[in-house]
């Protein structure tokens, strides 16, 4: 028996608008864009809702009405609800409806989608707990299951998601820390006592977000049978198969004329026609099957990049200094007790910006450039440092 396990990230940050050093100590609206760029937040979360949210919810929302066992999960980080409660209500309404079917699980995550576990565990904390309060208002469910910020992931991680009563962490199914191991089982997190841990398969997901319409891959085109064919040797040699993505693949990343809603919509029907096949939530899956193994990941590992470490978000001089720049002011903006702009600075830990700045320029720096508004990692780390300038201005005199 193989259990496919869907899980989808869905999130946008708020973007920095142009802020050039001569408008420090003016204040304003960071995220308002004006001029050619005029309310650019807004542009793109419209533009994805109408290629990705709206279209892909419909195909789920068939999905499981049509097929009685199927089951999927989502994290949706807390900047991304509010844009969806804030520019495109209808959204949020058919995530709602998704839920209601009582066959969708909510995966906890931290609010604004940010490092603060790397930088400040009590600020983690917070988001998470943030997170969890918005998730019940607007869901009416409790998360039981976390993921880290890009799928970041140390033992760490899981002890502190064991600790907040969280029963099971997500994580990439890194092969330098599984060795022979498959990320196809369920397993113990180091160091932990209950938890338990799902790793991604990589290779499968992968096929989906990454290579389902490049041309020049041996095995395109991707077909739903195909795909099905691969999940069905898994039987016999794991129990799940985590098929762990960003949500903005289907349309978005892979446009419609790919083929990929078609796909969407087929998988599942190719996938039960294996009689001993089926769907799990993350949750499920997590405790539905005994412990396989251990594993001991001490070092921190994410989804991102080939490299599958931090490197995306810290790597260069640019992205550690606005990192560090950020948290440093941290006890000042608790201190200011002004809760807007404890907001505002929050929405600067998002770690969107600090991708921006990255300046890797071989297999992944086109990835890098088309998730950018801005002309070059440099332009990003000005702006940024700019926004953070004016800010920890009004922070002091708050003081």
């Amino acid at each position: 028996m193989a259990s496919v396990v869907f899980y989808f990230h869905v999130h946008q940050p708020f973007r920095l608008a142009p802020f050039d050093a001569m408008r420090i100590g003016e204040g304003g609206d960071y995220f308002q864009w004006k001029g050619e760029m005029d309310d650019r937040n807004v542009k793109v979360l419209r533009k994805v809702a109408k290629k990705c949210y709206l279209p892909t919810n419909r195909v789920l929302a068939r999905l499981l009405d049509e097929i009685e066992d199927f089951k999927v999960s989502f994290s949706i980080t807390g900047v991304v609800l509010e844009q969806f409660e804030k520019y495109a209500p209808e959204v949020l309404e058919s995530f709602m409806k998704l839920v209601k079917t009582g066959k969708v699980e909510l995966v906890g995550d931290t609010y604004h989608h940010s490092l603060a576990f790397v930088f400040s565990r009590r600020e983690f904390r917070e988001q998470v707990r943030l997170h969890q309060k918005r998730v019940k208002e607007l869901f009416g469910v409790e998360t039981k299951s976390f993921r880290n910020t890009e799928l970041i992931y140390n033992n760490d991680v899981a002890k502190a998601a064991e600790e907040m009563g969280f029963t099971t962490v997500l994580a990439e199914g890194v092969d330098r820390y599984l060795d022979w191991r498959s990320p196809n089982f369920v397993y113990k997190p180091k160091g932990t006592r209950k938890i338990r841990l799902l790793l991604k398969n990589y290779r499968l997901s992968d096929d989906i977000a990454f290579r389902f319409s490049n041309r020049g891959w041996k095995e395109w085109p991707l077909t739903a049978e195909k795909y099905a064919k691969w999940i069905n040797q898994v039987n016999g040699n794991g129990y799940v198969v985590n098929l762990f993505m960003d949500y903005e693949t289907f349309g978005e990343h892979q446009w419609q004329d790919t083929g990929i809603f078609e796909f969407l919509t087929q998988l599942p029907r190719e996938i039960k026609k294996c009689p001993d096949n089926t769907f799990m939530t993350v949750g499920e899956a997590a405790w539905n099957y005994k412990v396989a193994d251990e594993v001991d990941m001490p070092e921190l590992t994410s989804w991102a990049d080939i490299e599958r470490d931090l490197s995306a978000w810290l790597e260069n001089p640019l992205q550690q200094s606005a990192s560090r720049a950020v948290y440093e002011l941290e006890e000042a903006v608790r201190k200011s007790k002004r809760p807007e702009l404890l907001d505002v600075w929050r929405k600067l830990t998002t770690s969107d910006h600090y991708y921006y700045m990255c300046t890797k320029w071989f297999s992944d720096g086109d990835v890098h450039k088309y998730f950018s508004p801005h002309e070059s990692p440099y332009v990003a780390y000005n702006n940024f440092m700019n926004v953070l300038h004016d800010l920890r201005e009004r922070v002091y005199t708050e003081l």
